[in-house]
Parts: structure tokens; sequence; C-alpha cells
């Protein structure tokens, strides 16, 4: 075997990271079934070697025999002493069968193998590259489309940009540059397949960190994004350095800076709003370019109501709800917009609503008094009974008191004759000749109460 041979494969190993022993132990493989393809391809007990004089060489194991009656198992004993001289009956020898013409075949093996090896090497070699690439961008070439993906070229390696990841206003032609994140690399049956993106959230992310430096140095951080590819999306910036204006920094002079991103992304708008670690502040933000009156957050459920001017109701919810569904997404609250009016309406409707509840509960109390002055009146038929079974001794004992003692002197309730007095009735001669209907007009006094007077004066 030439020096040559070895100083190649050595070559190999350093350009190409493959082991001269993996493509040896490759070569031999393939040297075996090439020569059970074409010479013998049911004897088992080859394989080849490796010579340093004569290189490859296809070996068979047999058995030393007396008497052969297997010839591709078996040799004689007297054969096998030209291979080994101290061998003995039922020893297993190598013997080279290599044919004259294989040398032809070697090579030709030899170098399809170590192609392919080395393409097999590089495309690993590539994968791994990629797999610790994964969430960076990426600039290919479109090489073709495949169906309703695109394949885009990478330089050593192709990859795929399925339909699920690409913007769908977007249009690709074959030789567009293109820029994409690097979503992930899965292993096919066919090797290595990197898939790409132009629809992930982070994408957005890393095109401001390619345009903005204070991002790449970090001084400015993105705390997070809300997307919907190709309309709109939506960053919350904060900055490290109190001299950092994080917002301008992304905007960049002129707009130049968030004018790139929205280039490299086919127009779609980008609204940039500063983070807070206080919810009902970055809630405010996050819902510009609308102006917010208030916020009002629960933490325990996330749940905020932004209360917004009537004129900006439109713009704060935004179209078919994107502003406000992109906000929510951003800040991870459920948020509720309400405009001033409707919110106004509802307190006026809540305060008549209390006042109309405190009235009722003054008149239950107003009536509750009433009632303890003014007993439920009875039937007329059963009031005299009722008076004259309870009262007639007391009544009939008061009437005898003389008239100059006062209205107080006929022996009624002390309510009934406050009442009396309340009405300027301070003597019997007063009321001694007025109807029950008349005794009921005086003020304060109820059907019973007249019934009860009139009783006590006329029995």
């Amino acid at each position: 075997m030439s020096p040559d041979f070895f100083e190649a494969l050595s070559q190999i190993e350093k350009a190409k990271g493959i082991k001269k022993e993996v493509l040896i132990e490759a070569m031999k493989d393939a040297l075996l079934a090439a020569y059970r393809k074409n010479f013998d391809g049911q004897q088992k007990n080859i394989s080849v070697e490796l010579d340093n004089r004569d290189g490859f060489k296809i070996i068979a194991k047999k058995q030393v025999v007396e008497k052969v009656s297997n010839p591709k198992q078996e040799i004689a004993l007297s054969e096998a002493i030209k291979y080994k001289d101290d061998c003995l009956i039922g020893d297993v020898i190598d013997i080279s069968i290599t044919p004259s013409d294989f040398g032809r075949i070697a090579a030709q093996t030899t170098k399809q193998v170590i192609t392919q090896r080395i393409r097999e090497a590089e495309i690993e070699i590539v994968s791994k590259n990629f797999k610790e690439r994964i969430g960076e961008i990426i600039t290919g070439i479109v090489q073709r489309i495949s169906g309703q993906n695109i394949l885009i070229d990478l330089g050593k390696i192709e990859a795929t940009l399925p339909i699920n990841e690409q913007i769908i206003k977007e249009k690709y032609r074959i030789g567009d540059r293109l820029k994409s994140y690097i979503l992930d690399v899965k292993q096919t049956v066919k090797g290595p397949q990197i898939i790409l993106s132009r629809t992930h959230p982070e994408f957005v992310k890393k095109l401001f960190e390619l345009e903005v430096p204070e991002i790449y140095e970090g001084i400015v951080e993105i705390k997070g994004v809300s997307r919907e590819p190709g309309a709109r999306s939506k960053i919350a910036v904060c900055s490290k350095d109190a001299n950092v204006d994080p917002v301008g920094a992304c905007v960049g002079m002129k707009g130049m800076r968030v004018q790139a991103v929205i280039s490299e992304l086919s127009g779609e708008r980008i609204d940039i709003a500063l983070y807070e670690d206080d919810p009902q502040v970055f809630i405010k933000n996050a819902l510009s370019p609308a102006k917010i009156i208030s916020v009002t957050a629960d933490a325990i459920i996330k749940s905020a109501i932004a209360i917004v001017p009537d004129a900006q109701l439109s713009l704060a919810i935004g179209k078919e709800g994107q502003n406000v569904r992109l906000a929510a997404k951003l800040t991870g609250w459920r948020i509720d917009i309400r405009s001033e009016s409707e919110i106004t309406k509802e307190r006026d409707a809540i305060a008549r609503k209390q006042a109309e509840e405190e009235l009722f509960k003054k008149q239950e109390v107003i009536q509750e008094v009433i009632q303890e002055v003014e007993p439920q009146p009875l039937e007329v038929e059963h009031v005299e009974d009722e008076i004259l079974a309870d009262d007639s001794a007391a009544i009939i004992q008061t009437i005898e008191i003389e008239e100059a003692e006062g209205i107080a002197a006929i022996g009624l309730d002390k309510k009934i004759v406050e009442k009396l007095q309340e009405a300027g009735i301070q003597g019997i001669e007063q009321i001694n000749d007025l109807s029950v209907n008349e005794l009921r007009k005086l003020p304060g006094i109820g059907k019973v109460s007249a019934e009860k007077i009139y009783l006590a004066i006329h029995q």
C-alpha cells in the first residue's frame, strides 16, 4: 500500500474531521459488499483486511482438515502448511482469496466510500453547527419551491421554510436573498433538516438586535414580543441605563432603525411600548397609540379594565380587536376596553340604585314607626265588642272623672292623648259632639283611635 494513501487519509482527517480508522472500516465494509456482489455472495467466512504492503485483501477463514469435503470452508493440511507451517488439523487459518482483478473494484469502491463519508461527515458537522445556532438569524438564497415549502440555500446545506412559518402576504422568487430565524434542526432518513421561520415572535426580537446596538450590547432589553405575522407586532422594552431612552433607541433617528425592521418584515406595523413593573402602567403603555384615562387591574385573576375617551375607543380596540389582543398577549393580562361615557352611565345607574335602596330603607323605617303608633284597623263591627271586652271597666271608671281634669281624664292610651293634644284638643268638650268620621279627620288620628275616643266619650 502506497504511503500516499495513508497520507491522504491523514489530510482528510485534518480537513474534514473524519478519523482514519473510521474511513478504513467503512472501506472494508464496502469492499466486502463489492466482493460478495461480484464474486461469491454466499460465502460467509470472509472478511477484508488492510495490509500495509499489499493493500486491501479478501481473507477467508478455513479449517485445517485431513480430507476436504467443503473447499470454501476447509483446507487440507498439506495445503495449509504453505500458509502456516506450524498448523495442525482442527486449526482455523486465514487464506487470501483476493481475485486478480480486484484492484480495480477496490479503487473504485474506495473512492465512492471516501466521497460518501466525507459528505456525511460534512453534513453532520454542519448539522451540529446549526443545532448550536438555533434561535439565530441567518441569510440564505431561495433555491427552489417544493409544493408549499420554500427551500433555502445556506451554502453547505439546504434549509426548509415551511408554509406555516411563512408570512402569508409575502411572495418568494428563486434567487431572492432572505433573512430567516433558525427554528429547529430535525433528523430525518435523508439526514438533518434545518427548519426556518419568518413568523416566530423571536424573529422580530433578533431583527431589532441587528439594528439597535443598545440591544446587542445589553443596555436596552426587549422584555416581550407579541405578533400577528404580516400585520402587526408589539414589543416591550426597558433600559438598564437611566440616561438611555429604550423606545427612542429602538425607533432611531427619524425612525430609521424601526423602519429597517418593518422593511424586512414586508411592511408589518410595529408598536414599541415602555415596559413597567406596575401592571396598570404597563397595560396603559401596551395599548398605545390609544390614549388611556385609567386602568384598574385585579392581580388575582390577572384581569384589567382600561377606560378610554369615547373618541379613542375604536383605536384602543383596533381593527377586529387586534390592538387589545396584542396588548393582552404582550402583558399576559386579560384586558377589557370601556368607553368613558359607558362607565359614566354605569356609575350613574349604580348611584341611582343605591339612592333608591336608601329611600326604600327609610320608607320601611317610617312605616314601622307608623305601625307602632297606629295599629292596623279592625273590622268596625268587631271594634266595639273588643273594646268592651278588654277595657269596659276602665272606660266606665274614667268617664266618671270630671271633665275639668282635661282630655287625659277619659283614660285613653297615652299615645292617643298625645295625638289629640298635638291637634289642639285639651278637653272633652272640644270633641264631645264629633262623630267617628269627624274624629278620624283630626291630624294623626286613625280609624281605630277615632272609634276608641268616641266610645270613651259616649259610654
